[in-house]
């Protein structure tokens, strides 16, 4: 029997209703829902608590799309290029047909994890079916699969069993939408609409039933195309589906988007508690403060260019640098989420050479800061303009992840009250030591030796307790 989920008032101030942000009332009277949240508060099993430490992601968009890389009779499309098929300008039996010229000879599973390692990457979320149908595993619900291309290997298990090797965890990504799919609906106007939808849904059971056994490696399911009506309101079917997939696999971790309560509400049911383990509401942005997490889990998923996932010929805009990433990694990280970086291979499987040099970039700081970005979360100091204050997770241990050096060479903290600075240095070299100045009540500068850092840089601060009775020294000012 499913858990009837109850939020009164005191729970106001602390959950979102919506993804969008948009703040709205908490119900006066208490709800209850037959298909809402079935949990309230984070879970606390290990599987999610390595989720949450993973800090740095990678995102894998590919597919069929990538082979006209948002380009068709040499005209370009403007929307995010695994959407093509959409476009009124190619017939959608004529993108369909791209499956016969599916044969990746450059793809090598191998050296994508390898990549994503070195990049500092702890997990990866793969796309094994996006909104066109096309699978990427020889499912044997559709013929609209790898196995009848010219490539016919099976991608998905060569992909969780190469990051399964290089110990990177991997998500399976699926689109509930499917385009191809002759009894998939926008929205459900007949009867004849309702039948073919009924058939839909046990298609898409069946296809995922399929993918948690074909791949018990994967960690957890990554859903999208969940937003149309006819999906919207299949609150009681998917609600058991998760419960299904939840006991076929204990531990699956499953974000917000995968279905509604049965007032259509998403991510956050009619009580504006989360449904799932996080929220995946932050689709290319990020919060600005603690408060806008409502204390649940969280990750951000992040393009190079604005709004290009899967393979796109020309990057159009403006293009992220390694520093951009990097310092979007600490921000999430300083609000306790994970930063996910996405990756659009090329037709023939190949990672273009731009987005392989950022990895590198990227996996060459970590490799001296990773102590901060790893099994860290929200440290509870005032934010400051020079970065961002990480907090390793169980301990007392506090980073400042520095991207703006002012002119004087002073970074300014304040310390949480009956906090203290036991010792400073820096993270990419233990010996140089950091001597705080006390500059006010429980605020201090701390002075750089060189003030022309060329990339971003970590202070390590040991901190403890100060004495109960310690009064400080400066009085409050007197008016």
């Amino acid at each position: 029997m499913k858990k009837l989920i109850i939020a009164g008032l005191a729970l106001a101030s602390m959950l979102s209703l919506e993804p969008v942000r948009a703040q709205q009332s908490m119900p006066k009277e208490k709800i209850l829902l037959a298909h809402g949240a079935h949990r309230e508060g984070k879970r606390t099993d290990a599987v999610m608590e390595k989720w949450r430490g993973y800090g740095l992601g990678q995102f894998i968009h590919w597919g069929l799309y990538a082979i006209p890389g948002g380009e068709w009779n040499g005209k370009q499309y403007n929307g995010a290029a695994e959407w093509i098929r959409s476009w009124n300008g190619i017939p959608n039996a004529t993108y369909d047909s791209l499956i016969y010229k599916f044969n990746p000879t450059a793809f090598d599973a191998t050296a994508w994890a390898k990549s994503a390692k070195q990049m500092g990457a702890r997990y990866v979320t793969f796309t094994t079916k996006h909104h066109d149908g096309f699978c990427m595993w020889p499912s044997k619900y559709s013929k609209y699969t790898v196995a009848a291309s010219p490539y016919k290997k099976d991608i998905v298990k060569a992909v969780v069993d190469a990051y399964d090797k290089e110990g990177i965890d991997v998500i399976l990504y699926f689109s509930v939408m499917d385009w191809s799919h002759p009894d998939w609906r926008y929205e459900i106007k007949t009867k004849e609409d309702s039948v073919a939808f009924e058939r839909f849904k046990k298609f898409t059971r069946n296809q995922l039933i399929e993918l948690l056994t074909n791949y018990p490696k994967a960690k957890g399911l990554w859903f999208d195309g969940t937003w149309d009506k006819s999906w919207v309101k299949q609150a009681a079917f998917a609600d058991d589906l998760e419960t299904e997939m939840r006991k076929l696999r204990p531990g699956l971790i499953i974000g917000s988007r995968f279905r509604a309560d049965e007032n259509g509400k998403r991510h956050f049911d009619s009580n504006g508690v989360l449904m799932g383990d996080y929220e995946q509401g932050w689709e290319r942005k990020i919060p600005n403060k603690i408060e806008e997490v409502h204390g649940n889990d969280w990750d951000c998923v992040m393009t190079v260019p604005e709004n290009q996932w899967g393979y796109n010929k020309a990057w159009n805009g403006h293009i992220k640098s390694a520093n951009e990433l990097l310092e979007m990694t600490a921000k999430c990280v300083s609000l306790g989420g994970n930063f996910v970086l996405n990756f659009g291979p090329q037709g023939d499987g190949a990672i273009r050479q731009e987005e392989l040099n950022l990895a590198t970039k990227i996996g060459d700081w970590m490799k001296l800061n990773q102590e901060a970005i790893y099994n860290c979360g929200y440290a509870g100091y005032e934010k400051q303009d020079w970065g961002y204050f990480t907090k390793k997770t169980g301990s007392d241990q506090v980073y400042m992840v520095v991207f703006n050096v002012p002119v004087s060479g002073a970074l300014r903290l304040k310390m949480p009250a009956k906090t203290k600075i036991s010792k400073a240095y820096m993270l990419a070299d233990r010996e140089e030591k950091i001597l705080p100045e006390e500059i006010n009540s429980n605020e201090y500068f701390l002075k750089l030796k060189k003030k022309d850092h060329q990339e971003p840089f970590v202070i390590v601060l040991e901190t403890g307790k100060n004495a109960e009775n310690k009064e400080s020294i400066y009085e409050k000012a007197k008016t």
